[in-house]
Formats: structure tokens, sequence, C-alpha cells
């Protein structure tokens, strides 16, 4: 197993382009306006590394373990729920030569909703951001009593 002692940007980036430059070339799922780009690859409160990746054909949530006695042994295509600080997600593992067992999450698939890489991009910015931040409290219900009527809330009277 491949452990990942630091950012794993750039060898994702690396693996990545290469399958779309070979198995995923001219394959009708991939959207041309779309690179591969690794997006807010960062720790997690666990140890391995979870971010973004951004492919013409998928934008996914990848998790890659840090630690060995941390990481699930699991066959490829097993299903596996991550904990994290907005929410558990259920992932699929997968396994690629290069990268060895990694674990992931579809957001998007296939990405034709993208029409620019800018877009996707903040897009993977918000979910990357989004998956580590506290979930928002709900706020507390108003009281129907209390509440103005459309009437007075447009100045009208009640």
């Amino acid at each position: 197993m491949k452990i990942w002692t630091a950012d794993p940007s750039s060898e994702l980036v690396a693996v990545f382009s290469d399958i779309a430059q070979t198995r995923m070339h001219d394959v009708p799922i991939c959207n041309p306006a779309l690179c591969v780009e690794a997006v807010g690859f960062q720790r997690t409160p666990h140890g391995h590394w979870a971010g973004v990746m951004i492919t013409p054909w998928a934008i996914n949530l990848l998790c890659l373990p840090s630690e060995a006695d941390a990481w699930p042994a699991l066959l490829a295509c097993a299903k596996y729920d991550w904990h994290f600080a907005s929410g558990d997600y259920e992932f699929t593992v997968a396994d690629e030569e290069r990268l060895g067992n990694y674990h992931l999450c579809s957001l998007f698939s296939p990405a034709f909703e993208f029409p620019t890489q800018e877009q996707a991009r903040l897009t993977a910015l918000a979910v990357a951001h989004a998956l580590h931040a506290e979930p928002m409290a709900v706020p507390e219900q108003v009281p129907a009593a209390a509440a103005p009527s459309r009437r007075a809330f447009l100045g009208l009277g009640r």
C-alpha cells in the first residue's frame, strides 16, 4: 500500500493527466472544457488526505492513506463511510497502479454541467471547504404570531 506523507496533489494530477490522454482519450463522457486538477487536499483529523479531483470525466472527492494502520484494508469496489466535520460520506474503494489504494466519492459524473474549468474549480473549492466545515446550526423558528404579515413587511399596514 502506498502511504502519502506529503500533499498528493502533484502526483494525482500527473497520474490522472496520463489517464486522460490514454484510457479516457475521446471517451464520450469527457467534457472537453475540463482538465485535470487537484483542489483543496489536506489532512483530515483521521490522518488521511482528502480533497477534490477534477477530471474531464468526473469530479470526485478522494481520500488517500497517510498511515497504514489507520487505513481500512478493502478490495476495489467495496464501500466505506468516512466521517468529516460536515457529515458522513460513502466512498468507493479504487486501486490505480501508480496511486495504490484510494477512496472516491462521486460528485459529478459525467461533469457536463461545467462550461469552464474555472466553474469546476470554484465548485471544487466550495466542496473542499464545506467538507471540513462544521455544519451550520439550524436557526430557531420564529413563532408564527411574531412574524410580520406580508403587508406589514412591505410597509402597507397589518
